[in-house]
Formats: structure tokens, C-alpha cells, sequence
């Protein structure tokens, strides 16, 4: 704990010793930017905040849900180009986005780790009121967003799909009355190349076309160490449409059309296993106590195709229609993807420890949903019903060679040959006797495919009854239905001219008078569980359904014009699923995954201080948490299908203080103890209880950040932005020790405490039409192992490992007019 502390301190001391010299920048949170006003005008005003959380617009303080706001001017400022480049600042969130097409995301520690489309995402995201689905697609550019609001909690009540666990509502600029165009261009280290334009056209009293285009690419910060060739970095482009119309006088409709084209190559992976000079292979498994700190050397990747790559549809139609009574919003979208995903998992650059792996994923999604609200005296209410209709298909693969094939089998003792290989010992065999063909060297895949279909339909509605003054109480519920059909093909091993190699052996009688025969060089690696084994080449099939009633409550009480407490209680719910890579196995049709969370507050405003700050304390407990593990204890990894109850407590903190004209500051943090409440993990060494012991989620996680602006009259304004992260050293219980997600290593550690530093200063002309800045992030480059890739460390003795990204730093030209 102490350790912990210091290094909060020291992390939190860089920032805040800019912050005093400098200034900071709480008014990065604000929707807009503070109205001009009087120089002669000695006030100061703390900006409103204007959010749609409750599916309402209301004043953020006046909301009873720990809620974060991130506005276009904190993506400015921390040149965000996707969510996963913001979630440092968020305490409480973490987005793993390494690989755009299969990010992950937590939210208060819960989360679904896994990439398969057999189960549903327990944090949702919403662009525009619509739920982006799994993913493969949820990762998209920030392209011409207003804002970002982060709601904490189960938010069942307020959305057309589930958030167990909170709910990330991202919300894009509309087209105006008002014709402008702007251009940004961005240059940076490693070849950094960013160009976004936008066009806001008014084509009518009521109607107007916005047109935003974004294209970004780099070469990537590491290079292969025997090629000098460039991995890891950017190559995409997107383009958005939106048209709003007013149709009559009490009816808006908005039609939007967004695409995304992305591809560029996979995330590398850096061997950390030392290797003896070629041929020879690695001790397997692998020895933790031999691994190399990947940040001091270098990186050989030689994956054959390596690719990530996306093409990325979605249709929105929003219209708007104010009746006597209400209103009544439809919301139609069509969301349509292709993805595929080719990476390294060895590390290496040695043919017969070759190995890697493909998960490609096609989508299509339809989303209805209808929502009415209004007034009636004292109550406002909003009732609203969705349909979400979904077909996904998938196929995740493992890539090697019938050499690297052998080490493995070497490795496990498979061979019953004088030097333990198959395909190497045979070889010899048929090169002694002056045959010219081998099984060496011959591509191997092996496949696993899936098809989902789902449908959801739900009801939900929530009314804030002002009981009078001071005192709301609001009540909510939701009723959900989820259908899924879903099928598991494993295929046979692939290697087209291994096999081929064979039939010629077979024809000529090879086998017979070697004595084996041609079956014996036949089998699978990769995909060997009981279940797949007895099911190769065979379609099975499985259909479940789940329901649930999901109710909220909320109190909250308004002290004073500027301080209101609340208390709520309310429930979030996952649908059941499916194991994308174990035939038949399903999570429990009759325990939904249930989370529910306590939580009482304050939100206080003090005008005269210019300065507001909220405070949150919270309880879940969280049942049947559903995941997908990995299981790297056996000899062949395999996913198995997990299930636990865990409980945890925690506290929310954010303040925001504009303390003059120029100079403002915010700060927010976020303190969680997430324990297992229930929980056994069954691996190949025997079964692990973890009741009692720490999730992984760390305990501490806070952002502070301001800026400083200097007017500098008819010369223009100049503005100087500063932020700094910190996140936490995960929590290590017996597994994930054991897993190495959360562990000591003589040469480095994994999920150790994060900082990170970003600045940006930038000028900009008198009448706002040109400007100009350089910026850094992570500034003090610091670097952290966050991911292990285990695949091959029992059968091939290799392990890779994936790096945070170093420092970045660049200018920026923009033109408005």
C-alpha cells in the first residue's frame, strides 16, 4: 500500500508542478467553451455541463449517476484517435486496444474477457443512442464527436440494450444552420501522418449536410530486428455523412452514414524466451525465470500474411417528432463489419518455432427502438421498447508448419522415433535413401468456426416523480428477452501439401515398409479437447434463450441550489452464452449474469468558488460472472467456460475548479477492493480456491489535468494543456500469479503501476480561423509489459510479449472558416 501511495505521489507531483507554474484544465470537461464576456468583468464561472445520461438533457450536476464527461477539447488536447487513447483519464476504466478489431473494456473491474461472439459485451457502447455490438466493432475513430459520457453502474433502465456494468454513450456533432469548414493536418515521430476535414453545409431553412473525412497512418515505433521492416503501425481511414431535416414544424429526422476502413498489420509480439543458436529450440515449458525484459531487446516477427484489417458500415436513421404530450424518438440502424486479425505468437523468426493465429469475424446487426417521454405534472417519464437482431459468423485459427510441428511434438514426447521428431526423423529416412521429398517445411492450419444468431427484444421505463423542491424519487424497470442459435464446426487439420507429399509416399508403399502407416502423420495440434476430437468435420448446434426484469431506484435530495445527495439501487444484466472453442459448452440458462450495485453520493456546486466536485460510494455484488479463460496449464491451451460470484466496494471522486480566466483545473479518482465472493478455478495442476482474494483490479486509479491560457489581444490566444494518469498495480491472487497476467519476474513485471503524461500547447488566431500546436504524450516515455502471449510456452517454450507504446510527439496546423 505504501509503495502504491508514493507512487501516486510522484506520478500525481509532475502534473501538479505544472499545474501550479502553468495552469490546468478543468474546462476540458465542459460541452463548450465559456461565452466571451467583458475584460472590465471581474467574474469567473464555472462552465455547465449539459448531458443526455438519463435519456433527458440536464445540467451534470443535477444527474444522480457517477458520471464522466469527456468533451471534444480533452480529445484535442491528448490527440485521441479512438477511445482506448482516453481511458487513462477515465479512473475505473480500462480499454485494452492493441488490437482495434478485438479490444476488451472494464468498468469498475467488470468486464467479458473474451473475444468470441458466443457472449455479449458487459460494458456497452453507444454511439448516438445506438448499441455498437461485440467487439469486433466497437473500437471505432473518434470522427467529429461532441462528447463522451461515461455512466458508472447498470444503466439497463436508460438504453435500448443491457450495461451490467456501466454504459459508454458517445455522442457526434449534428449537422447546423450554419455553413463552416475546418482542416486539421498532424505530423509526428514515426512517421505520423493525420488529416481530418469536416464540411457543415446548410442546404435549407431546416436542413443541413455535415461531411467529415479522417485518414491516419504511422510506420509504428518497433522494427523488425532481421529485416529492419516497420511493425505496429497505422494505416486507416474513415468518412461520416450526417443529414439533418425539419420535417413540418414538430418533426427532426437525422440520417447518418459512418464507414471505417482499417488495415494495417497486427500487433507485434516480442520474444522473451533466450534461444540457443539455431536449430536448436527453447526448454519447453517455457522458464519464467529466464524471461527477458522485451523492452531491452530487440523484435524478430515472421508471420506470413501479417495482417489487421476492417471494413466497417453503419446506417443511422434518429427521428424526432414533439407531440402535445411528449415526445417520441425512433432510432433505426444498420451496423454491417468484416474483420480479420493475423498476429505473431511465438516471437520469433525461427522456422520450427513458427506459430500464429487468425481470428476473422463477419457481422451484421439491425437495432429498432422506439422511446417516448414527456412531462405530467410533477413527473417526468420516458417508456421505450428496442429490437436488436444480429447473424455473426467467425473463425479463429492457429498457423504453423509441419516443422515447427515437430518441435512440438518433440517437446511433448509424442514420437516414438531415436530423436524424438516425426516429420524430421522420416525425412532423414527418405533422404537416405535418395528420395527427393520431404514433411518438412509444409504449411499447417488448423480451424475452429462458429455462426451466431440473436435476437433481444425489451421494455423499459423510468420515472422521476419531484416530490417537491428539493426531493426526486425515481423508479425504473426493464424487462429483457435474449434468443441466441448458435453452431460449432471444428475442421479438419489443413496442410494441402504435406498431404500431398503423403499420397505420394502411400502410392509408391512407403509406409508399408516403413512400418507406420500414412494415419500416423494425420492429427490435430491445436484443437485436441474430448469434445472437438469426437466432433472433427461435424457441425453442432445449440439454441437457449434468457429473460430477465431488471429494476432501478434512485432518491436524491437537494440540500441547497448546489447540493444534492442521492442514494440508488439497481440491477444489470448479461445474457448467458456460448464457448466460441468448446463444442457444447454453454454458460447456465437458468443463473443470468446479475450484478447488483448499491450506491449513495453527492454532487455539490459552489458558484461563488467556482468549483464543483462529486463524490460517489458504491457496493456490487456481481453473480455468475460469466468469462471465456484460457487455460495454459495443460500441454495445448485450451478456453474453458468460467462462472463466479465476486463482490466489491468502492469509491468515485471527480472535481473540477476554474479558478480565473485563464486558469482552471480538475482532478478525479477512483478507488475499488474487488474480491471473489465464490470462485474456484479447475486447471491441469488441480482446482484453485479463490474465495477471499483479489480480482486483478487495482485498487487505486486518478487523472488531474488543467490548462492555462494567455490572451494575447489582436496576436491571438495561447493555450498550454497538461494531463496526467495513473493507474494502480493490479492485485495478485493465486492464479493470475500463476497465469503471469499479474506477477514479479526477475527482468520485469506485469500489471505493474502505470503513469502517463501528456502536454500540448497550441496558439490560435484572433478571430479563431488558424491555429497551430505541439504536443507530446507520455512524455516522460514510460513503458509497461501488458500483455503475456502464451500460447506456445508448454508445447514450443516460446512466449511473447506486448509493450505500451513509447513517447509520441508532433504538430498540428488547423484551418476554421
Amino acid at each position: 500500500m505504501k509503495v502504491m501511495q508514493r507512487n501516486l505521489v510522484v506520478g500525481l507531483r509532475h502534473a501538479l508542478f505544472g499545474c501550479v507554474v502553468l495552469g490546468s484544465s478543468g474546462v476540458a470537461f465542459a460541452q463548450q467553451a465559456a461565452p466571451a464576456r467583458d475584460a472590465s468583468d471581474p467574474a469567473t464561472t464555472l462552465d455547465t455541463i449539459t448531458v443526455t445520461a438519463q435519456s433527458r438533457e440536464q445540467e451534470l450536476q443535477d444527474v444522480p449517476i457517477a458520471l464522466q464527461v469527456l468533451n471534444d477539447q480533452i480529445i484535442s488536447d491528448v490527440t485521441a484517435e479512438d477511445m482506448g487513447d482516453l481511458d487513462s483519464f477515465v479512473p475505473g476504466l480500462q480499454i485494452n486496444s492493441v488490437q482495434p478489431t478485438q479490444p476488451s473494456i472494464a468498468l469498475r473491474g467488470i468486464s467479458t474477457d473474451d473475444f468470441g461472439i458466443g457472449t455479449d459485451p458487459a460494458v456497452g457502447v453507444f454511439i448516438d443512442g445506438v448499441y455498437t455490438g461485440r467487439s469486433g466493432g466497437i473500437l471505432l475513430p473518434l470522427t467529429d464527436v461532441e462528447r463522451i459520457e461515461v455512466l458508472k453502474g447498470p444503466q439497463g433502465t436508460l438504453f435500448g440494450r443491457n450495461t451490467a456494468a456501466g454504459a459508454v454513450s458517445i455522442i457526434t456533432k449534428r449537422p447546423s444552420n450554419e455553413t463552416e469548414a475546418a482542416v486539421k493536418l498532424r505530423l509526428g515521430n514515426e512517421g505520423k501522418q493525420y488529416v481530418e476535414a469536416m464540411a457543415n453545409i446548410p442546404v435549407g431553412e431546416r436542413s443541413a449536410l455535415r461531411l467529415n473525412g479522417m485518414f491516419n497512418t504511422s510506420d509504428g515505433w518497433l522494427d523488425d530486428g532481421a529485416t529492419g521492416q516497420d511493425l505496429g503501425g497505422d494505416n486507416v481511414w474513415a468518412t461520416r455523412a450526417a443529414w439533418q431535416v425539419g420535417l413540418g414544424d414538430n418533426t427532426t429526422a437525422l440520417l447518418s452514414w459512418d464507414h471505417e476502413s482499417l488495415d494495417q498489420q497486427g500487433r507485434p509480439t516480442t520474444g522473451i524466451v533466450p534461444l540457443p543458436p539455431s536449430p536448436g529450440t527453447p526448454v519447453a515449458p517455457a522458464d519464467p525465470t529466464t524471461y527477458l525484459d522485451p523492452r531491452d531487446i530487440g523484435t524478430f516477427n515472421d508471420t506470413v500474411d501479417n495482417a489487421e484489417w476492417r471494413t466497417f458500415d453503419g446506417v443511422t436513421l434518429i427521428i424526432d417528432h414533439a407531440f402535445g404530450w411528449g415526445t417520441l424518438t425512433s432510432t433505426t440502424a444498420w451496423r454491417q463489419f468484416d474483420s480479420l486479425n493475423r498476429v505473431e505468437e511465438d516471437g520469433t523468426n525461427r522456422p520450427n518455432l513458427y506459430l500464429s493465429s487468425t481470428n476473422s469475424e463477419s457481422n451484421e446487426n439491425k437495432y429498432q427502438e422506439f422511446k417516448f417521454s414527456g412531462s405530467a405534472g410533477r413527473l417526468d417519464w420516458l417508456a421505450g421498447v428496442s429490437y436488436y437482431e444480429e447473424e455473426a459468423s467467425q473463425t479463429s485459427e492457429v498457423d504453423t508448419t509441419s516443422t515447427a510441428v515437430d518441435t512440438a511434438v518433440a517437446n511433448l514426447g509424442l514420437a516414438p522415433t531415436p530423436d524424438g521428431t516425426l516429420f524430421g526423423y522420416f525425412s532423414q529416412v527418405l533422404a537416405a535413401n535418395g528420395i527427393p521429398l520431404t514433411l518438412l517445411d509444409h504449411r499447417w492450419n488448423e480451424s475452429f468456426h462458429n455462426t451466431l444468431k440473436t435476437k433481444a427484444f425489451a421494455g423499459f421505463g423510468d420515472v422521476i416523480w419531484h416530490v417537491n423542491d428539493k426531493l426526486n424519487v425515481t423508479v425504473g424497470l426493464r424487462y429483457t428477452r435474449d434468443e441466441k442459435d448458435f453452431s460449432w464446426f471444428n475442421d479438419l487439420r489443413s496442410a494441402p501439401t504435406l498431404d500431398a507429399t503423403l499420397d505420394v509416399l502411400d502410392a509408391a508403399g512407403f509406409f508399408a515398409l516403413a512400418g507406420v502407416p500414412r494415419e500416423f502423420f494425420v492429427f490435430d495440434l491445436a484443437f485436441i479437447d474430448p469434445p472437438a476430437m469426437m466432433n472433427k468435420g461435424i457441425t453442432n448446434r445449440a439454441s437457449d434463450s434468457w429473460s430477465d426484469w431488471s429494476p432501478r431506484f434512485v432518491v436524491d435530495y437537494h440540500f441547497t441550489d448546489g447540493l444534492m445527495g442521492f442514494a440508488s439501487l439497481a440491477k444489470g444484466y448479461k445474457a448467458g452464452g456460448f464457448n466460441a472453442l468448446q463444442i457444447g459448452s454453454e454458460f447456465d440458462n437458468e443463473d443470468n449474469e446479475d450484478v447488483w450495485n448499491a450506491e449513495i453520493g453527492i454532487k455539490h456546486a459552489l458558484p461563488e468558488a467556482r468549483l464543483a466536485y462529486n463524490l460517489s460510494l458504491y457496493h456490487y455484488r456481481y453473480d455468475n460472472r460469466q468469462s471465456i479463460r484460457l487455460d495454459n496449464t495443460t500441454a495445448i491451451p485450451r478456453f474453458v467456460v468460467d462462472t463466479g460470484d465476486v463482490e466489491a466496494t468502492g469509491v468515485d471522486f471527480d472535481l473540477r475548479w476554474q479558478v480565473s480566466d485563464a486558469f482552471g483545473m480538475d482532478f478525479n479518482a477512483a478507488w475499488i477492493d474487488a474480491k471473489y465472493k465464490d470462485y474456484s478455478v479447475v486447471t491441469g495442476a488441480g482446482t484453485l480456491d479463490l474465495d477471499g482474494e483479489p480480482t486483478g483490479e487495482p485498487s487505486w486509479s486518478a487523472a488531474i489535468g488543467g490548462h492555462y491560457t494567455w490572451q494575447l489581444g489582436e496576436t491571438g490566444d495561447l493555450r498550454l494543456a497538461l494531463r496526467h494518469a495513473y493507474r494502480g498495480a493490479c492485485r495478485a491472487n493465486a492464479y493470475n500469479l500463476g497465469s503471469g497476467d499479474c506477477a514479479d519476474f526477475p527482468a520485469f513485471s506485469t500489471g505493474e503501476s502505470q503513469n502517463r503524461t501528456d502536454v500540448k500547447l497550441g496558439w490560435t488566431s484572433a478571430g479563431g480561423h488558424w491555429s497551430w500546436a505541439v504536443y507530446g504524450n507520455n512524455v516522460f516515455d514510460e513503458q509497461y509489459v501488458t500483455q503475456l502471449n502464451v500460447y506456445g510456452r508448454e508445447a514450443f517454450g516460446t512466449v511473447g510479449a506486448v509493450v505500451s507504446e513509447p513517447r509520441t510527439y508532433g504538430m498540428e496546423v488547423s484551418l476554421k472558416f
